[in-house]
């Protein structure tokens, strides 16, 4: 069977060049004699592997020396605990509620002290990044929360918060690598690998140094930043293939320019398919023309009955995974790195086609 056009939200494509790469090496790793999959994480050859990793996102990022990057486990949700865990020092945090991952991350630091919610986009079904007025920041939060790109709802900060000397976090599983960061702007960031980096398994953190400090009483060993950064990620067995895979892609995004050529490959990709919906009768995007996201792109038609005959003859024709998140409902292209231009011109084609069978 021929490979598809996977628009899901992740887990999500990853580069043909990389799947290749894998299923050449997968028995057999280099000279090891073994697959990735056995071998130990103490072993010198992952020891290459894991630094390898790191050097080369250290690299692609623009990351600075005073920067920790830790390769973890739990996904992007096991963060919104230990982000409080380890940062609380006043008990207090400052959040912009853009969507169900930001609102996730105030329901879990609400465990642990007072989750501020500073502005929420929640009255328009998360279709926006709200104006936010530096008066209303909180001068002792021990950190100030952002979820860059919100994955269900298709926005993205264009414009940063000021928070001044309150370290700006910021969740960016949806959008590492997507697009140029300034990491000198973040006191941490973090991402769950299964949507630009990789298969599902590895978190990545990256973290300013002086904020690495003594957690709350009580913080389980597991959910210590100080504890793995001190081990370079190696406290207790890393998801090894995940952190192989990754490194493939880092590669693999190294070959295609970096993170700027990727960019502008995305803003191609994404100009595409939102200069149709702009212009389409039928199809609508759903998100305030400003903070569109790059990534994730949620649009609709005039009715329930035709979103779904569109998803089943998407899916019939090989555009997988369109359907939307329940809240927004329609449909929903993710269109991470591995998405080529090709997939979004041939699904466009196919929405073009549609619209005229469907008048």
């Amino acid at each position: 069977m021929e490979r598809v056009y996977n628009f899901s939200a992740g887990p999500s494509m990853l580069p043909l060049p990389v799947l290749e790469k894998i299923q050449k090496e997968l028995v057999c790793y280099g000279n090891s004699g073994m697959s990735v999959m056995e071998m130990s994480h103490r072993s010198k050859v992952f020891e290459e592997i894991i630094q390898g990793a790191e050097k080369l996102l250290r690299e692609l990022m623009d990351i600075p020396d005073n920067y920790k990057v830790m390769f973890l486990q739990g996904g992007g949700s096991t963060q919104f605990a230990m982000i409080p865990m380890n940062l609380f020092k006043n008990k207090k945090a400052d959040f912009v509620k853009t969507g169900q991952w930001a609102k996730k991350a105030i329901e879990e630091a609400s465990k642990f002290g007072t989750a501020n919610v500073i502005a929420s986009s929640e009255d328009k079904t998360y279709s926006y990044i709200p104006v936010l007025h530096k008066e209303d920041f909180s001068k002792d939060a021990d950190y100030f929360y952002i979820t860059y790109n919100n994955t269900i709802y298709g926005t993205r900060y264009t414009e940063l918060p000021d928070t001044g000397d309150v370290p700006l976090v910021a969740d960016i599983s949806s959008n590492i690598m997507s697009e140029v960061i300034d990491v000198n702007k973040f006191g941490l960031l973090f991402a769950g690998a299964q949507k630009n980096v990789g298969p599902a398994g590895v978190t990545i953190v990256i973290m300013r140094e002086d904020l690495i400090s003594e957690p709350i009483s009580g913080t389980p060993t597991m959910l210590n930043y100080s504890i793995h950064s001190n081990a370079g990620s190696l406290y207790n067995t890393p998801p090894c293939f995940a952190i192989y895979a990754a490194k493939l892609v880092f590669e693999w995004i190294k070959d295609m320019g970096g993170v700027k050529g990727v960019q502008a490959i995305n803003e191609e990709k994404a100009g595409i398919l939102y200069d149709y919906l702009d212009a389409s009768n039928m199809f609508k995007g759903t998100v305030v023309y400003k903070d569109r996201s790059l990534m994730n792109i949620p649009f609709v038609t005039k009715s329930d009955e035709l979103n779904a005959k569109f998803i089943k003859e998407a899916t019939d024709s090989g555009f997988v995974n369109l359907k939307g998140h329940r809240t927004v409902g329609g449909m929903r292209a993710s269109i991470y790195n591995a998405m080529p231009v090709e997939g979004v011109s041939k699904l466009v084609e196919f929405m073009k086609k549609f619209e005229v069978d469907n008048k």
